[in-house]
Formats: C-alpha cells, structure tokens, sequence
C-alpha cells in the first residue's frame, strides 16, 4: 500500500479517535497492524500525527489557553487554571516515566489493546447506570477545584494502558468527582494537551533516529489529516454529550473488542 495513503488512513483514525473515549493509541496499534505499518519508524509517525490532535485543541479552545496568562479574573483563568492543569498532569507523567519501558515492551500488542477496549467499555456502561440518577454539584469548568483536578489525574494514569482511553479514563475520574458529563468531556480536552505534549516529545526525541528528511511527506500528510478530522470529531463529541450519554461509546467498544478477539483468534 503507499505510504501516502498509509499516513491520510493513520492519521484519520489518530484525529476522529484521539479525543473520543475509544483509544486512539489502541486504534492506532490495531490500524497499523491491519495495513502493514509497523516497526520503530511507524511508531515514530503515530507519536508524530498526535501533535495534529494536540493542535486542533489548542485551537477550538483557544480563548481558554489564552486565559491561562491572565489574572485578576475568576473562573478558569491565570494561575489558578495553570495549577489545575499541572495537578492532573503530575500523576500521569511520574508514572509513564517510571512504567514507560515496562508500557512499551508489554502493553502495545494487539491483544493488550482489545483487552483495554473490552475493559473500558464494560466501565463506561456500567457507570453510566450507576450514576443514572445522580445529581452533579460541578457544572462548568470555571467552577472545578484543586481536588477534583487530581482525582481526575489519578484516573488518567489508567490511560496508560493502551486501549483503555485517556479520554474515557479523565471524563470518568471527572463524573465520580461530582463534575457532569459534558464538564469532564471539555476539560479532558484541555487537560490533555500537556501531558500530550510531554509524551509526544519524549517519543519523538527517541524515535529520531530513525527518521531521515523523505520522511517529510509521509508525516506532514499524517499531521495535516489529524489536525483536520479531530477538529470535526471534537465538535460532533460534544454535540452527542448534549443528547446522549456515553454507553454508546461502550457498547462499541465492547462489540468492537468481541469481533477483533475473533479475528486475532
């Protein structure tokens, strides 16, 4: 297959699947090994392609970021919105450092990732009945607190496990935290970009390497196509939260994880 195509097909699943609670990385990994792109450079272009994700967040949300360098307002803003961000993110980047070679050499295979997609569908449905007729004291980012960001830190670090989805893992911590379902979504979004970020970097510097200047197209094409469909993906998520819950992402994750188990078999 060319690798053009490879990179406008990776970087399709990267952007609809990156802030959506599915797992991109699972998606990815799946994706990757159903068209025969794979190996240390592959891995590389699928770190690369997150920065396109990374990017449209930064760009839907961007009077958010904006207001993390201004003070003397309340709400989401300056210093307080700057310590909420870097309280969810410690938990995560401590333990991807500690577990990042334990991650890499054990999580990332095939039946790893169905696991984590079965797992964290079974999750989010349950949840959702569970917390049916729950009432939620937190409505709007301007009103989380300190504790609640590092409970949803805490949270996020089960997204480490690819398949389970930093997504579903944050918007769930945020929604056992008292903080309803669409609040959660949103600040999963932001919440992500640091931690990201920090990864993004870390593999990218791993994995350069193993890269070389014709590889130019490939990971722009990858890029462009990411940043494109997540913005589309973004705005469709939080227009489904407006309706619906998520037990339709678990139910396709469970039923996506049943017939891949088939497959692998």
């Amino acid at each position: 297959m060319n690798e053009i195509f490879q990179a406008i097909i990776l970087g399709l699943v990267e952007g609809l699947t990156e802030f959506l609670p599915v797992s991109s990385t699972g998606h990815l990994i799946l994706a990757g090994h159903a068209i025969g792109f794979e190996g240390q450079r592959a891995s590389t272009f699928e770190v690369f392609i997150q920065l396109g994700a990374i990017l449209s967040i930064l760009f839907l949300y961007r009077d958010r970021f904006i207001g993390l360098f201004k003070r003397d307002k309340e709400g989401f803003y300056g210093t307080k919105a700057a310590a909420l961000l870097i309280i969810t993110t410690i938990p995560a980047v401590i333990t991807g450092l500690l577990a990042h070679g334990f991650i890499k050499r054990y999580l990332f295979s095939p039946s790893t990732v169905i696991g984590g997609l079965f797992i964290g569908g079974l999750w989010m449905i349950v949840t959702e009945y569970a917390l049916k007729n729950r009432g939620y004291k937190i409505i709007g980012i301007d009103n989380l607190s300190l504790d609640k960001a590092f409970i949803i830190g805490l949270f996020q670090c089960l997204a480490l496990w690819p398949g389970m989805s930093r997504s579903a893992s944050t918007i769930l911590g945020g929604m056992y935290s008292g903080i309803d379902r669409k609040t959660s979504a949103e600040y999963s979004f932001i919440a992500a970009v640091p931690i990201m970020f920090a990864a993004t970097l870390f593999d990218l510097y791993k994995g350069l390497p193993f890269l070389s200047i014709h590889d130019i197209p490939l990971f722009g094409t990858g890029f462009i196509v990411s940043f494109i469909s997540a913005l589309l993906a973004v705005r469709t998520f939080i227009y489904i939260l407006g309706r619906y819950d998520l037990r339709v992402f678990g139910w396709y994750r469970v039923i996506f994880s049943i017939l891949l188990f088939y497959l692998l078999l």
